[in-house]
Formats: C-alpha cells, sequence, structure tokens
C-alpha cells in the first residue's frame, strides 16, 4: 500500500507544534501500525531527518504505551486492541492517515506524539494500593473466601493498562474510567476493604488536582478502551465516593 501520513510534529512541551505530511510506500497489510511507523522512521534516519518520536515497549497489548489518536479515534478504528496491535490491513491503499498525541491538559506533550502521562502514576499513588502486614503472621489470600462474582468483576477491573484512552475519548478529557477500574479492583475484594474509604477519596481528590475533566456520560471512554474496562466501574465508584463522604 503506498499511504499519506499527517503527523504531529513537535520540538518540545513548548513548541507550538504543526501538521506535517510524510508518504510512505510498500506498506504490507501485515504490519503493525508502529512497525509501519518503524518503517516511517528508519527512513527519516537516511535522509538524515529527525525521526517521528512515539511511545512503545511490549508490543503485545499489555503496557499501555503505544498511545496514539488515529483519525480522531485512540487506538484506531480497530476495537478492543491497543495501537502495537492495530494491523495496516484497517486501511486501503491511498489513504491519508492522520497521527496525533492523546489531547488532554493533563496529559502535556513531551515531544511529537509522546505524551506525560505521570498524572495517573500520582493517582495510584494516592491511594491505589493495600497495606499488608508482614510481620510473619500473614494471612494466605487463597484462604479468605471471595464471591466468584466479586472476584470476576475485581479481575476485569484490573485489565486496566492506563493507556489513557478514555482521557483521549471524552470531550471533557475525564479519568473517571481509569480512575473507577483502579478503586474497583480493591473496593470488590475484602483486602481492600480496610483503607476503601481513604483510597476513593484520595484517588478523587488527585484526579481533579491534575486537571482532568468531569465525566460527560456519552460512553465514549468504554467504547476506546482497549480493555473493556465498563461505566459499571464508574457507577461503582461513585457510591463508594458517596458512602465515604457521609462517614
Amino acid at each position: 500500500m503506498n499511504l499519506k501520513l499527517k503527523i504531529w510534529r513537535q520540538k518540545d512541551a513548548k513548541d507550538a507544534g504543526r501538521m506535517v505530511d510524510y508518504n510512505i510506500s510498500d506498506v504490507s497489510p501485515d504490519m503493525s501500525f508502529l512497525e509501519m511507523l518503524d518503517v516511517l522512521n528508519e527512513d527519516l534516519n537516511n535522509k538524515g531527518e529527525d525521526p517521528v518520536a512515539f511511545d512503545h515497549d511490549c508490543r503485545e497489548g499489555i503496557c499501555g504505551m503505544c498511545s496514539l489518536h488515529i483519525n480522531g479515534e485512540p487506538h484506531g478504528p480497530d476495537r478492543g486492541i491497543t495501537t502495537c496491535q492495530l494491523h495496516m490491513r484497517k486501511f486501503k491503499d491511498g489513504d491519508t492517515i492522520y497521527i496525533e498525541p492523546f489531547r488532554a491538559k493533563a496529559f502535556p506533550v513531551i515531544k511529537d506524539l509522546v505524551v506525560n502521562r505521570s498524572a495517573f502514576d500520582r493517582i495510584q499513588q494516592a491511594g491505589g494500593f493495600i497495606s499488608v502486614n508482614t510481620s510473619g503472621n500473614t494471612q494466605d489470600a487463597n484462604a479468605i473466601p471471595i464471591q466468584k462474582h466479586n472476584a470476576d468483576l475485581a479481575f476485569d477491573a484490573a485489565t486496566c493498562i492506563g493507556c489513557g484512552a478514555c482521557v483521549a475519548s471524552c470531550k471533557n478529557a475525564s479519568a473517571m474510567l481509569f480512575v473507577s477500574a483502579k478503586v474497583s479492583q480493591f473496593a470488590l475484594l475484602p483486602q481492600g476493604r480496610i483503607e476503601a474509604t481513604e483510597r476513593v477519596l484520595n484517588m478523587v481528590k488527585k484526579m481533579d488536582e491534575e486537571g482532568f475533566g468531569n465525566c460527560t456520560n456519552t460512553g465514549a471512554c468504554e467504547v476506546e478502551c482497549p480493555k473493556g474496562i465498563s461505566l459499571e466501574n464508574i457507577a461503582r465508584m461513585n457510591r463508594e465516593y458517596l458512602f465515604a463522604s457521609l462517614k
């Protein structure tokens, strides 16, 4: 395939940035989207030009690093996948592809397509953990009875990889789906109930401090989430927050 790429280029956080056109040829339909960008960067390097900076790590849909806005959609036109799992067979010969970084006040651009998502780390640090007694008298987790329904829901919430697609898809750049998944994975388990009140209050407070917007109730976040995190987690977090606020 021969493609025209319109890619956001930005030297640093202070640069205004702009869209730059690139032509790429002989793209195999079996390439992943990131492999296609690798080919482009190899060509730019050979020409002595600055390659396009983009985030990537595992390339197996696990780490959440490869967050790109492709033709107006986080992770591109496919569903239930990350950018590294997107294949070029989803595009046609002669297509024009727009590639941009995730847009959010809380995700400032570092360079080109790379954004700073450390706001998610700070939200996690505010309460996304449990404290465990390691005095030598710890109870084996397998000895704690848990309803299978709750265990399944907790596992589903824990599949969130923190890629930020929910933020990028929301017109208010809300992080509610991400935060609710991190709250839910603990709220549904007995190990997480001990600190449940502090957790939800602290994580929601930090989310607001980081500059994320309010939930729009449009459900775009669930649609674009590569792991299919359910909106039910937001409802659960709202209930947790209400009960915690009344204590």
